[in-house]
């Protein structure tokens, strides 16, 4: 909101004023140096929160009803209000009430939630430099410019730059949980100039000030630098990138504490640009409902002009004007006729609304709220090891785990463990392995191949005896954990310098010039470290495709083939290469890297091109038989991976992605190839699929780059043809797809691709890492592993490990759907019951509107009487046996494609409704034609005559909801029968008193009296039995032809 006010009212002003300048303390420059100019920018106030007090009826009502059933009822309830019509305004408007209010305060709960977490992070207290003191103030008082003091183990109140810290050296230890789950310790840098301040009064001595780039989402960018004012003296500037910038959210770790300055706050932090609503996702049950509510609009008008035109037709003959109890008046009669035409449609429109179920929408909300926690309460999903269970951040798609077709998943981490264990290293074709040779085996220079280049981010915790090590990375600490099994043990990192405790239990010295820090476009980093003896060194570690490239001696082909076989076997491999600099190589080094560094615009760029200048995993438990699972089920599973193909592909086969019958298509291309060879590739590989009809199985391997020319090819292969659809039309005849060398934008490219496809099929993706969160969006499952929770934070479910996809699928997903399957349908079918016996009444009473049913009946009968029933069995229905479903995945393929909402079923509820109808009103019709029923000879009257089909209507809806109830519990039970005898006694007591506040009595002692009538009871058992028949043959007939097959699925088969 902030930056779209920014644009409406300051047009041209984003493209000047791209950076900002920040006075630490709120000082003035010394007079001379610049102009001062104050800048205005928001508090430290964090707002999630939706609603206020003064707005939240309006805004919420107006939000409301925009869904067009709430509107279609405010409609109809206005109408009622404004013409005579033959039910009262009550009969519309009660409903309307009731669900208007039961969302309201459902939305209205959640966002207090939201507004009482909002307060507890807005009044956290939080510890400024004030006039060389520290003062405690509360956080949402905190301004751009404050220098803040921040403790041990607490939270950084917003985005602050490090000026310095307890730790001699200007270090600091964070971790980023909150942010991207990252629990390990990553190391932040204070400015070289202010770290030696150790005291509020020098720190509020600083004078400086700090230019920097406008506030942006990205968490792992940041440019700016620091102007340094000392005396009269030119200001010193100094380079500020993202090793120098705390996040807000982030935590202090192993420092007692720092002094920071707050640059961006509130609104503008990168926690809180990262807030993003994510895009609306629809379900397809969602859209089934919304097709089959436009089919009964259709069918309430046709029926209001049917009704209207045959009263029109009634009316024709002059002895005929209105029935001879309902003369017209004079002023009816001179109405214009197309007033009264739409004055009765409006009429008939208001009589028959109650065949759209308002009450459906309330019951959908509170049944996939209320199912959700199912899947939190769920013990098999609860993994020990990290203490969490599933969650669920969107109840709205539970129905849409039962219809996934097509599996996105990352590798590691998700389909992996992601545990690093160190091996064995390969230096110049000889093998060392940890505890299998002898330590005197190992020269000098293999420790520094495998050891200085990861000393960036490691500390000792603990003295030696005890010490472990702490880094921003597993295989970090893989690495360093092996070196120290083979004697070189890294101590720590003091002065700049690192010290290094040798096999001779000698302390040796390295110093720490610079760090030239991984980026996934280059796939390396390096380090340049002075020896004891003076000798500058560049080491270089990173994937095999970028370092070998850059290796001009040394034995590369026997290493290149060890990493190969490594890499075949399931390993994760890592390449280390060094260079010896020159006094001149290094000072040119120096150079490049400090005018990029104080670059204010593109300095990534021109960091990457001085870089250029100067320069085991196992698989997860139950992964294989969750994915062979999932293939039996009939969906299709991708590996989407930045990996090598060599390494991904042994996991494939090691997982059983990839069976040994598996008919393997690889498409690799290396990056000089020609588009017009990929396109021939690709029909090549669509030409053989099509033609072998014995191999039936296909597998397909393709790598980044070929992706990138599928999906944005080259103008010069435009007379080739669409990538795309031949691409898609491979992945049509293949189960398994690996993609490999994968960038994170195209995994989400990928799934756009799938589900744009003419298919439209419905897809779930995976994964634990930031790098995911892009995938993730597009799809709808998250896995929170052990790299983040980022991923996790932007799914609409987390579960904690990949073996639990299996049951949240088959199990889960298959219950969701059938439920809600039946909720919908079951509400269609229930309202058709309840209104076309009213439809066909006014054949028999002049189509005078005359309702059957009282108001009572008309307004509890979807609120009261029938909702409680099918709720319950939307939350507990078990069809088939946890067990059997797991045991059988070929069940998963029953309900695929949206198969229990398709037309055909959808038109067998609709015409059961209608025969159950017919059956209802002409039973009672014909059995009480002409006949006296009371024992003083009285006949029923109209206001029975509905009572008794409505009774009917209530007990058959009911009892046919117990009938299609496989699980029974207590619960089921008391709510079916409950309801049942709910009716009853409200009936008794609504016709049973005087009720003296309402002006119409017609009701009075009628349902006394048709209990009291033994040909009534009689009827209501016979019209009941009848009405159930063809459900029990049915039900017989299911039985019969296969036992697992649940009743709503035999429903689509008849």
């Amino acid at each position: 909101l902030y930056r779209r006010t920014q644009k409406m009212f300051c047009v041209g002003e984003e493209s000047w004023v791209d950076s900002r300048t920040v006075y630490i303390g709120h000082k003035e420059p010394p007079p001379g140096a610049e102009a001062y100019i104050p800048q205005r920018y928001p508090d430290n106030r964090i707002v999630s929160s939706k609603y206020t007090f003064w707005n939240f009826i309006p805004k919420n009502l107006f939000e409301q009803f925009r869904r067009i059933a709430n509107f279609y009822f405010l409609v109809i309830f206005l109408v009622q209000l404004i013409i005579d019509t033959p039910t009262s305004p009550v009969t519309s408007g009660l409903p309307l009430f009731f669900v208007i209010t039961v969302t309201a305060i459902k939305q209205g709960y959640e966002d207090w939630l939201r507004h009482k977490a909002d307060c507890s992070i807005n009044e956290c207290p939080v510890d400024v430099v004030q006039q060389g003191k520290v003062v405690r103030t509360q956080s949402h008082k905190l301004r751009v410019g404050d220098v803040v003091m921040v403790r041990e183990d607490e939270t950084f109140p917003c985005d602050l730059i490090l000026l310095s810290s307890s730790r001699h050296d200007g270090t600091c230890y964070v971790t980023t949980t909150s942010l991207d789950g990252e629990s390990s310790h990553k190391t932040y840098y204070a400015v070289p100039d202010t770290m030696a301040f150790t005291t509020e009064q020098e720190v509020d001595s600083l004078h400086a000030t700090i230019e920097c780039e406008q506030p942006q989402p990205d968490l792992y960018k940041f440019v700016g630098r620091i102007n340094i004012y000392k005396d009269k003296e030119e200001p010193v500037a100094r380079p500020l990138g993202a090793e120098n910038l705390l996040l807000r959210g982030a935590t202090l770790k192993n420092t007692q504490h720092i002094y920071a300055v707050a640059i961006y706050t509130g609104m503008e932090t990168k926690m809180a640009l990262n807030y993003q609503s994510k895009s609306q996702k629809r379900s397809a049950v969602e859209k089934s409902m919304n097709a089959f509510l436009i089919v009964y609009l259709c069918i309430l008008i046709s029926k209001a002009v049917i009704n209207t035109v045959l009263k029109y037709a009634w009316q024709w003959s002059p002895d005929r004007d209105e029935p001879w109890y309902n003369h017209r008046t004079e002023h009816e009669r001179q109405r214009h006729v197309v007033c009264l035409f739409i004055h009765r449609f409006l009429a008939f429109m208001v009589l028959f609304n109650y065949i759209i179920p308002v009450s459906m929408y309330v019951t959908v909300e509170m049944q996939k709220f209320l199912g959700s926690y199912f899947i939190t309460w769920d013990e098999d999903m609860f993994d020990e090891e990290l203490g969490e269970g599933a969650q669920v951040n969107t109840s709205d798609l539970n129905e849409e785990l039962g219809q996934v077709e097509y599996v996105f998943t990352d590798k590691t981490g998700t389909l992996t463990e992601n545990n690093m264990e160190f091996i064995e290293c390969c230096v110049d074709g000889n093998v060392y392995i940890p505890h299998a040779i002898c330590v005197r085996m190992l020269s000098r220079t293999t420790f520094f191949l495998d050891e200085c280049s990861f000393i960036k981010d490691f500390t000792s915790v603990c003295g030696r005896p005890t010490s472990f090590y702490i880094s921003s990375s597993p295989d970090e600490v893989a690495l360093v954990e092996g070196m120290k099994k083979l004697g070189y043990t890294y101590l720590r990192l003091r002065d700049n310098h690192m010290e290094i405790l040798n096999k001779d239990d000698e302390i040796e010295r390295f110093e720490l010039l610079h760090v030239l820090n991984f980026d996934s476009v280059r796939r390396r980093m390096s380090v340049i470290v002075r020896s004891s003896s003076g000798e500058c060194l560049l080491f270089c570690k990173g994937a095999d495709s970028s370092i070998f490239p850059r290796v001009v001696s040394g034995k590369v082909e026997q290493v290149k083939a060890r990493v190969e076989q490594n890499a075949v076997e399931g390993l994760r491999t890592l390449c280390v290469a060094y260079k010896s600099l020159t006094e001149a190589d290094y000072q040119e080094a120096c150079f490049h890297l400090t005018e990029a560094k104080l670059a204010l615009q593109d300095r990534e760029q021109r960091l990457a091109q001085a870089y250029d200048i100067i320069e085991r995993d196992w698989l997860q438990e139950k992964a294989a038989d969750t994915i062979e699972s999932l293939h039996k089920a009939g969906m299709k599973v991708w590996v989407l991976t930045g990996d090598k193909m060599e390494t991904a592909a042994a996991t494939c086969y090691a997982s059983k992605l990839f069976r040994r019958t598996l008919y393997l298509w690889v498409c690799y291309s290396a990056n000089t190839r020609p588009h017009n060879h990929i396109y021939t590739l690709l029909h090549l590989v669509l030409h053989r699929c099509s033609l072998s009809v014995d191999c039936l199985d296909f597998g397909l391997i393709i790598d980044g780059a070929t992706l990138s020319a599928v999906l944005k090819p080259n103008p010069e292969s435009a007379g080739h043809g669409n990538y795309r659809e031949i691409f898609l039309e491979i992945c049509r005849n293949c189960s398994a797809v690996l993609c490999c060398r994968m960038a994170p934008l195209q995994k989400a490219q990928i799934v756009k691709l799938i589900k744009a496809s003419k298919e439209h099929p419905i897809t779930l993706a995976i994964g634990d890492g930031a790098n995911d969160v892009s995938m993730i969006q597009e799809a709808h499952v998250g896995v929170m592993g052990k790299e983040g929770r980022q991923a996790a934070r932007n799914s609409d479910y987390a579960i904690p490990k990949f073996k639990h996809l299996k049951k949240i699928l088959l199990v889960h997903g298959h219950y969701y759907y059938i439920r809600i399957a039946e909720l919908v349908q079951y509400f269609f079918y229930k309202n058709v019951c309840f209104i076309f016996p009213q439809f066909l009444y006014q054949f028999f009473c002049g189509f005078s509107q005359q309702p059957l049913y009282d108001t009572a009946y008309l307004t509890l009968y979807n609120i009261s009487f029938t909702s409680l029933p099918i709720l319950l069995y939307s939350l507990v229905e078990q069809h088939v046996s946890v067990e059997t479903l797991k045991r059988e995945p070929s069940l998963y393929r029953d309900i695929a494609k949206n198969s229990l909402l398709r037309w055909p079923v959808f038109l067998y509820w609709t015409c059961l409704g209608v025969f159950d109808a017919v059956i209802f009103f002409f039973g009672a019709y014909f059995l009480f034609d002409n006949t006296t029923f009371t024992s003083n000879g009285q006949m029923f009257g109209n206001w029975t005559f509905g009572t008794l089909v409505f009774t009917v209507l209530v007990f058959t809806v009911t009892l046919k909801l117990a009938l299609d109830t496989h699980h029974w519990t207590w619960i089921n039970h008391f709510v079916i029968w409950g309801s049942l005898l709910f009716y009853v006694i409200f009936s008794l007591l609504w016709g049973g008193i005087i009720w003296y506040n309402f002006c119409l009595l017609q009701m009075y002692y009628v349902f006394m009296q048709m209990l009291s009538s033994g040909p009534a009871w009689l009827s209501i058992i016979l019209l009941i039995t009848v009405s159930l028949l063809p459900d029990v043959i049915k039900k017989v007939l299911c039985r019969a032809i296969s036992p697992l097959l649940t009743v709503p699925m035999a429903c689509r088969t008849i």
